[in-house]
């Protein structure tokens, strides 16, 4: 089985929704990290500050074919074409250890399913 990191950055507001649809995509188990970014076009702010905004970085363990169809549902679901809101990618995965096998089951459940 082949493996997938799937990482999204999106903006604080879209966090809980990106969950929702990942785990309604088959995903099991979401890490979520704080961040902030500056985009190629600075907001201003009061006194000159700039100010992006608070972002979440999700980054989720899948199995390759998976990976995809969770990265079509959230860009579709969260409009990221449409928007500045957020970005999704996957890194494919060469080594792993310590995967809990109940996961490793569950990819295999929704591989057989959508055979």
């Amino acid at each position: 089985m082949k493996f997938s990191v799937l990482v999204a950055i999106l903006a604080e507001d879209l966090e809980e929704q990106a969950i929702d649809i990942a785990k309604r995509s088959g995903a099991g188990g979401v890490t979520l990290l704080d961040g902030r970014g500056i985009g190629a076009k600075e907001k201003k702010t009061f006194f000159g500050l700039t100010y992006e905004g608070s972002q979440s970085v999700l980054v989720m363990v899948l199995e390759k074919k998976l990976s995809l169809s969770v990265l079509k549902n959230l860009s579709r679901e969260l409009d990221l074409k449409n928007s500045s809101r957020g970005v999704v990618f996957t890194i494919p995965l060469e080594h792993i250890a310590g995967i809990d096998m109940r996961q490793i089951q569950q990819f295999e459940e929704h591989i057989k399913h959508d055979i």
